[in-house]
């Protein structure tokens, strides 16, 4: 159930970016609904849609070489933020994370999402991040935190299936968390489908000197331990994955 926050300003920014009016009427909009941000907050941002457990809005990316591709940003309360694209009529690409996104837009300087995608508010494209809504984005990162206040993901390792060169991805944040998840689950996984920067299978391999480093609090070379290793959290979990890691510790999570 969903209520939609529309005005006659809002259909302008929508023709202005080359966007697609969502309609005042679209799934209704009498019921009550979960209140994840005040009227305050939301007031002046465009295409609000508020439902039961998520808020929608536009949002899009900008590409020097392509212009601006437009989508619908959904922000759940857990902190996860799900993007539907828009970027041409018979685009499919749904559920992305907002890395995927940006690098499906064709944004040149890929890797920095907060800054490159964008919101219309009050008439502007203003950055994500200086908007009110990575609150609860923001605060799912704190389950990644341990004792000592250290980020509890390494540093991981995949090999290309073509060149067989080894890739590092980072692990601070549920965007890059969900990066290596699902390129571990794809055994045809390659050095071109890494969402940020511009990797092939030309490009050197990270020198073996250089790979013990992973990003370990306690050492930096440490080869695996309680601080820098995590079993599973919200933050490299994801209740929208079917795998069996996921689906486990999801369930485990409502029990």
């Amino acid at each position: 159930m969903c209520a939609s926050t529309h005005t006659k300003a809002d259909t302008d920014i929508y023709e202005r970016v080359g966007g697609e009016e969502i309609s005042s009427m679209e799934n209704g909009g009498n019921g009550v609904v979960t209140l994840l941000f005040t009227e305050e907050e939301l007031r002046e941002i465009s295409g609000v849609k508020r439902c039961d457990d998520y808020v929608e809005v536009m949002c899009g990316c900008t590409s020097h070489r392509y212009g601006d591709a437009v989508a619908r940003l959904r922000v759940f309360s857990s902190g996860e933020l799900e993007i539907t694209c828009e970027c041409t009529p018979g685009c499919t690409e749904d559920k992305l994370t907002p890395s995927a996104f940006e690098k499906h837009s064709g944004r040149e300087t890929a890797r920095k999402w907060k800054n490159n995608v964008w919101i219309i508010v009050n008439g502007d494209k203003v950055p994500v991040v200086k908007t009110p809504l990575l609150k609860y984005y923001n605060k799912s990162l704190k389950h990644a935190i341990s004792q000592n206040g250290k980020a509890c993901h390494r540093d991981e390792f995949l090999r290309c299936t073509k060149c067989n060169k080894a890739r590092r991805f980072r692990l601070r944040s549920k965007e890059e968390c969900r990066t290596y998840h699902d390129a571990l689950a794809n055994v045809h996984w390659n050095c071109s489908c890494i969402p940020y920067d511009k990797f092939s299978c030309d490009d050197e391999e990270e020198r073996a000197s250089r790979r013990v480093y992973r990003g370990c609090s306690r050492s930096p070379t440490c080869k695996g331990c309680t601080t820098c290793v995590c079993f599973g959290c919200e933050i490299c979990r994801f209740s929208d994955c079917s795998c069996q890691t996921c689906s486990d510790f999801t369930k485990n999570a409502k029990g």
